[in-house]
């Protein structure tokens, strides 16, 4: 593993010798493939361009980010900067390094738009983005190649699975009712909970720390970055949170005619700034009135505000795009 990790560190290091000119290009191109980004175009697709598609991406970016935290706990590897002075970080991050999210919701989400538009051209920008996105996160000292390859894997695979059970899985859902559909929606977080869960407390209970020269390192080569805090699950609970708000949204709103995001190009970008509004006021609303932290409190209330979150993008919004006469429902 040592030669692994020290292998990667030259490739880092033979990267960045191409010169700081690369780190504004590479720090574009790793937002990219951030949740933040993807948190901004998944509300935009689904409220202004196409719901079906919008509900798509969502999935894919939530299951592939969970299933991520699960595999983070597992392998619980260090991030390059956290371990050696020979690169530069030129970002922070908190979480262990296998396998990198970004590339894993690279390929995902930009496999998933590139699958359901079905155009060549689409496909090639699909593969340069995420080829670049984890080239990105290379260069900028944040993760190793191995980090970056795995997560390309787990990205097509989850792309793979999600696209090869879609239509059978939305197809027995809608044989059952509403209170069972939201039911199943549930228990299926609540897997991904327990599946991330089992490796966090095998490390709990190993006595596994931070080791000091990780946090050392990390504070040397990037002394205003934040803490690493590899262990923290509030990540996990926001994006099951949303999963769960955004697959129980969607399923009330579908028996009530399902949403249209059709209509005039100033409709469309009217309803975006006002879901974004809905969706800020939410998120940073409830964090004054809900308990916060990594207890257990905390980490279920942090579920239930993301719950809200979700469930205001698939149908709070839709509803009050209807009663502004922004939208209309299917057919």
């Amino acid at each position: 593993m040592d030669n692994l990790m020290n292998a990667g560190i030259n490739w880092i290091s033979a990267l960045q010798g191409l010169g700081n000119w690369l780190t504004l290009p590479m720090k574009a191109f790793s937002f990219l493939g951030s949740e933040d980004f993807f948190m901004l175009v998944l509300p935009a697709l689904y409220w202004s361009v196409n719901a079906a598609l919008g509900l798509r991406v969502g999935v894919i970016l939530l299951i592939g980010s969970s299933l991520n935290d699960m595999l983070k706990l597992a392998f619980h590897t260090p991030r390059p900067y956290w371990v050696s002075t020979k690169i530069q970080a030129f970002a922070s991050e908190t979480g262990f390094g296998l396998p990198s999210g970004h590339s894993n919701s690279a390929v995902g989400v930009w496999g998933m738009l590139a699958s359901q538009i079905k155009k060549r051209w689409v496909w090639g920008a699909a593969i340069f983005l995420f080829l670049m996105i984890g080239i990105s996160r290379i260069y900028l000292g944040v993760h190793l190649p191995t980090d970056v390859l795995l997560g390309w894997l787990c990205g097509a695979l989850i792309l793979w699975l999600v696209l090869r059970l879609w239509d059978p899985t939305s197809g027995w859902l809608k044989r059952l009712n509403l209170a069972e559909q939201v039911l199943v929606i549930f228990a299926f977080t609540l897997v991904l909970v327990i599946l991330a869960l089992i490796p966090y407390f095998s490390l709990r209970s190993s006595g596994w720390q931070i080791p000091a020269n990780w946090l050392q390192t990390a504070f040397q080569n990037l002394p205003d970055g934040e803490a690493p805090n590899p262990t923290a699950l509030a990540g996990l609970f926001s994006t099951t949170g949303t999963l769960f708000g955004l697959g129980a949204g969607f399923a009330w709103l579908y028996r009530r005619g399902g949403y249209d995001a059709g209509g005039k190009s100033w409709q469309r970008i009217l309803r975006y700034i006002v879901g974004v509004i809905g969706v800020l006021a939410i998120r940073y609303g409830l964090k004054y009135i809900f308990p916060t932290g990594e207890t257990i409190t905390g980490l279920i209330f942090q579920y239930i505000r993301y719950a809200v979150i979700g469930a205001w993008v698939s149908a709070g919004a839709p509803l009050l795009f209807f009663a502004m006469k922004l939208a209309k429902k299917n057919g």
